[in-house]
C-alpha cells in the first residue's frame, strides 16, 4: 500500500528571501498555485500567497513583506486526514512539509493528495454508500458499526458529512449485499434514512402502496 510520503514534491525550488517580487509575480504567472513556501538560509518562514504577491510593489523584496507571510505547514509523517485537513483550512493547493527538526522537504500538491484518496479502500472498494442522521446528541459511531456488522456487512469508512446544534449525518460505505437489511436496521434504532436506495424495501413498499392507492381513486 502506498504511504503519503511517496508524494512528497521538490519539482520546484523554494522562494527566497532575497528575491524580487517581480521574480515571485512571474513565477506565480507561471504555476497553478496559490501559496508558495518562503525560505531564508534554508529555515521556512512561511508561505507568500499569489494574491497578496500581485499587489506588492515588485521592486521590493520578498523580505519586506515578511508580516504577509502564512506559516501553515504539515509534518511529513502526518496522516493523510490531517494533511487534508490543513488545505482546506489554509484555503491552498499546496502545503509544505516540514520534518521533525523542522528542516523543509518539500510540498504536497492537494492533486496528489485527492490522488492517494482516491487509492483507500473508502472509495477504491466496491460498495454501497448510505447517509443516515440522527440527533446530536444520540448518534454512536460504534452502534453504526455493530449495526453493519450484525447484517454481514464490512465497513469500509464513515465519517460526519454535516451537524448543526440539532442533527448529524454520517456517511457510511459498506460492502454490497445485504443493504436493505442494514437500512431497515438503522430505521429500528430510530436514524434516518437520507439517501436514496433501489434495495430499500420500505420505500418501495410505499410507492406500491401510494400507486395502489391512486388506482383506486380513479376508479
Amino acid at each position: 500500500m502506498r504511504v503519503l510520503s511517496e508524494y512528497i514534491n521538490n519539482d520546484l525550488k523554494p522562494i527566497s528571501v532575497n528575491d524580487l517580487l517581480v521574480t515571485v509575480q512571474d513565477f506565480f504567472m507561471d504555476v497553478p498555485y496559490t501559496h508558495f513556501p518562503v525560505l531564508e538560509n534554508e529555515v521556512y518562514l512561511g508561505c507568500i500567497s499569489a494574491v497578496d504577491a500581485e499587489t506588492f510593489d515588485m521592486n521590493k523584496k520578498v523580505s519586506d513583506y515578511r508580516y504577509a507571510f502564512e506559516g501553515f505547514f504539515v509534518r511529513n509523517n502526518m496522516v493523510w486526514l490531517d494533511v487534508l485537513e490543513v488545505f482546506a483550512r489554509n484555503n491552498s493547493n499546496i502545503v509544505p512539509i516540514l520534518n521533525e527538526n523542522n528542516q523543509y522537504i518539500g510540498y504536497y500538491q492537494i492533486t496528489d493528495v485527492i490522488k492517494f484518496l482516491n487509492e483507500t479502500p473508502f472509495l477504491k472498494e466496491t460498495g454501497g454508500i448510505i447517509v443516515v442522521e440522527k440527533a446530536v446528541i444520540d448518534y454512536s459511531m460504534s452502534q453504526i458499526a455493530q449495526i453493519v456488522e450484525s447484517n454481514n456487512g464490512k465497513l469500509l469508512g464513515l465519517f460526519v458529512s454535516e451537524a448543526n446544534n440539532d442533527k448529524v449525518q454520517i456517511t457510511v460505505k459498506t460492502t454490497l449485499g445485504g443493504m436493505n437489511d442494514i437500512i431497515q436496521t438503522f430505521r429500528r434504532y430510530n436514524y434516518e434514512i437520507v439517501s436514496e436506495h433501489n434495495e430499500d424495501n420500505y420505500i418501495n413498499n410505499l410507492k406500491e402502496r401510494s400507486e395502489y392507492l391512486d388506482k383506486y381513486l380513479n376508479i
